[in-house]
């Protein structure tokens, strides 16, 4: 039986992106769930990792299906079943297993220096040469860690990537693709107003700057999968 992984999308236009290729490639399913029209499992038995994704909404409106994903956190941290939020996603796991997501100061929306420190670079980013990585970045939340929380990188604003348990929260997104930072741009334009920048400011001559994202984003992969694969172990 091949293993499935739990896909779990707050808004359409933020989806698995690279990651996508890269379960599917090892031989992974992917389990789809849409949070506005699909049930969010309570039984996790069957998955041998969970991925919760990106969303225009926060933590602190308590939506039904945001506090549905809190217990389901919860649910997994407390099983070791593998679990990686972004962006919103690891909003979520930092507020499900006792942090506290807030407004941040400002809107991090573009490309941003973000800094692995040892423990990163030991942990879900292992395998990234630099320290000092360019990443792209779109939220406008942040969140204190949980108090057992490993932080993993930061940027000059705020904490990038943690680790509790088998739950790893990454604020930043490694897995965009040009076409889909081009989709967020439609959707999402009022923001970039905001902040004072264009499509074309995030888009244009950026080629250098995916295919290293996407090269960090095989890392973490990776790393990942190697805490399925550990899981999984524990369980024969």
């Amino acid at each position: 039986m091949k293993d499935i992984i739990l896909s779990i999308q707050n808004t359409e236009i933020e989806t698995l992106g690279n990651f996508k290729e890269l379960f599917e490639s090892d031989g992974y399913i992917i389990e789809t769930i849409h949070v506005k029209k699909d049930k969010i499992p309570k039984e996790l038995d069957k998955y041998a990792g969970i991925v919760i994704l990106g969303g225009y909404m926060s933590v602190y409106e308590y939506l039904p299906y945001l506090n549905e994903e809190l217990d389901l956190i919860k649910n997994a941290n407390n099983l070791q079943v593998p679990q990686l939020g972004i962006c919103l996603g690891s909003q979520l796991i930092a507020e499900a297993l006792g942090g506290r997501v807030y407004k941040g100061k400002q809107k991090e929306i573009g490309w941003y220096n973000v800094v692995i420190n040892n423990e990163g670079r030991n942990d879900i980013f292992k395998g990234i040469s630099n320290n000092n990585i360019k990443v792209f970045q779109w939220h406008g939340d942040t969140f204190t860690l949980p108090s057992s929380a490993v932080l993993l990188a930061s940027s000059n604003s705020y904490p990038q990537a943690f680790r509790l348990g088998s739950s790893i929260g990454i604020l930043f997104h490694l897995e965009v693709t040009s076409q889909m930072i081009h989709d967020w741009t439609k959707d999402y334009g009022s923001e970039m107003k905001e902040v004072g920048i264009s499509s074309g400011d995030i888009i244009n001559g950026k080629n250098s700057e995916f295919e290293n994202l996407a090269n960090y984003c095989k890392v973490v992969y990776e790393n990942f999968s190697k805490m399925i694969t550990a899981h999984r172990s524990t369980m024969i």
